[in-house]
């Protein structure tokens, strides 16, 4: 069985891992810091804050910027649940809007039509790695700067609605020159086991907050609120005589571990001049033999502006029902080639659906969902695994809709 996305651990990275262990240093250390150095610089934004998770890093901006009962957050009805649970979590209310047809991508036009005086953030998602048009997107929100109500000083001293990407697909990514990360106000990257660059599970905060924020400040903020609201973390009480620390507001806790972080700065090094290209060789060979077939319409991986990270391969296949698309995951199983779906919108989840959200009034998410099938991509597909995927696609379609 080829299995769908498994992680490239190989010795470099068991041997990284291994200095941590006997260093005596697995927590928040030396190594999650020079992790965050080398991520902004990789990005080129201003300053990173790493954690044990995405989903973490989306709630605690959120809950840094004041998002609360009563506001509005902005998001695609296509992505995955964890993009909306964290606005629950903060008692805001999801707004989803439907996508781009040709990329997946949320809609700006959408997004203009939700914003209302309750808007706080917008929240794109970077789907399979391909960067969101973010010019149009900040385009949009500066052009509704007066509609914004600031109820905190952070929200007035950024005086206009915020853009936090949910970048967890798209490290790597570029737009415009510029890559992900360094795109809009706030970046949150997955360093999830499926993701391109993993750190087993992870993620990142990208900040890039305009002037007169103080980014390097707002990192040492949120230092203290995703550690219990510590003033001290572990490393700086080691010094001599540092012990004595203090608790300055309820924190949460959600740190990235040094054993983690080495995972993620092997696979950085390497990231550019490895991982990124193989992952590009598969992708363009599915596109190259899958042209040639009437039914398959092929995923926007690089335009003019734009070229992904090769997180996602989404096939679709047009003029099929959900129900047909089923039957041919079902037959591509029985290949012995494992396959996906990304994503079940969330307004589908029962969870979502039982609170009055009903995917069909997101047509265009619907219908890429029910055509959707994710193809296999990791560093050790070999060709005459990616020629077996191929194949069986190809005979799973053939047999379903003839």
């Amino acid at each position: 069985m080829i299995p769908f996305s498994p992680p490239r651990i190989d010795q470099k990275i068991i041997d990284e891992v291994t200095k941590v262990l006997k260093s005596g240093w697995i927590t928040t250390g030396p190594r999650t810091k020079q992790f965050e150095k080398e991520l902004t610089a990789y990005c080129g934004n201003r300053s990173t804050l790493c954690l044990n998770s995405a989903t973490a890093g989306l709630e605690i901006m959120l809950r840094w910027f004041g998002v609360k009962e009563g506001d509005e957050v902005i998001l695609p009805a296509y992505t995955y649940s964890a993009t909306a649970n964290v606005v629950m979590h903060c008692g805001a209310t999801p707004v989803f809007v439907d996508v781009d047809p040709a990329n997946f991508n949320i809609s700006v036009a959408n997004i203009e039509k939700a914003i209302t005086g309750k808007t706080k953030v917008i929240m794109p998602v970077d789907f399979g790695g391909f960067p969101c048009d973010y010019d149009e997107i900040n385009a949009v929100v500066k052009k509704h700067w007066g509609v914004f109500v600031a109820d905190n000083d952070v929200q007035r001293t950024l005086g206009r609605i915020l853009v936090l990407s949910d970048s967890a697909h798209s490290f790597g990514a570029w737009y415009k020159g510029k890559r992900a990360g360094s795109l809009t106000d706030i970046s949150v990257f997955s360093f999830h086991a499926v993701k391109n660059l993993t750190t087993a599970e992870g993620g990142a905060v990208a900040l890039n907050l305009p002037a007169p924020f103080d980014n390097d400040a707002v990192y040492k903020a949120l230092c203290i609120k995703t550690l219990h609201g510590q003033d001290k973390d572990a490393l700086a009480k080691t010094q001599k005589g540092n012990w004595r620390y203090d608790i300055v507001e309820a924190g949460y806790k959600c740190n990235m571990t040094d054993i983690m972080a080495v995972i993620g700065q092997v696979e950085l090094e390497r990231y550019d001049s490895d991982t990124l290209p193989r992952r590009k060789i598969i992708c363009e060979k599915y596109s190259e033999v899958l042209s040639q077939y009437e039914w398959a319409q092929l995923p926007v991986l690089k335009n003019n502006e734009s070229e992904g990270c090769y997180h996602l391969y989404p096939l679709r296949i047009k003029n099929i029902t959900e129900v047909q698309r089923d039957a041919i995951i079902k037959e591509i199983f029985d290949h012995d080639v494992s396959v996906n779906v990304h994503f079940i919108p969330v307004p589908m989840m029962s969870f979502y659906s039982k609170m009055g959200y009903n995917v069909h009034n997101y047509p265009v998410t619907f219908d890429n969902y029910s055509r959707e099938i994710s193809l296999p991509i990791f560093y050790d597909l070999n060709d005459e695994m990616v020629e077996k995927v191929i194949n069986a696609v190809i005979q799973s379609v053939k047999k379903v809709i003839g």
